[in-house]
């Protein structure tokens, strides 16, 4: 059960980025920003992949390495649009519209690495498009 506590601890830290972002962002370019907070990012983790003993070299060439670089183009695109969306938009409509990607991640595991749908995560998924469309959208 220690995956709740990162889990709790990655929502606590994850709630400020975007408003910090967006504070950020108001003088200074969002590409900039950008690559200061994921390059804090890197700096992290290679601090933890070196203070833990993880591998790296053979990361680097392991069979399952190209989605390693797959996820990181992803992750790429993702944070920099990100980040210029919030430049110019609410938090309060990005950070919803962004959000959907635990929705649309959900759909990728069930359709593509079988995982199981259930009535419950079925509800979840419409509950949280639901949600998404009542936070975001005025009218």
């Amino acid at each position: 059960m220690q995956y709740l506590w990162y889990a709790f601890l990655a929502l606590a830290a994850y709630t400020l980025v975007a408003p910090l972002t967006k504070i950020a962002t108001q003088e200074i370019p969002a590409d900039t920003v950008a690559f200061v907070t994921n390059g804090i990012l890197a700096i992290a983790a290679l601090a933890l992949v070196v203070a833990t003993d993880r591998p790296i070299l053979s990361a680097l060439t392991h069979e399952h390495a190209p989605y390693m670089y797959a996820a990181g183009a992803c992750l790429a695109v993702g944070i920099i649009a990100y980040y210029r969306a919030l430049s110019t938009g609410p938090v309060s409509v990005v950070v919803p519209i962004f959000g959907l990607f635990l929705v649309a991640s959900s759909v990728v595991g069930i359709v593509f690495l079988d995982e199981t749908l259930t009535a419950r995560k079925a509800l979840g998924i419409v509950l949280a498009v639901v949600a998404v469309f009542l936070t975001s959208f005025e009218g």
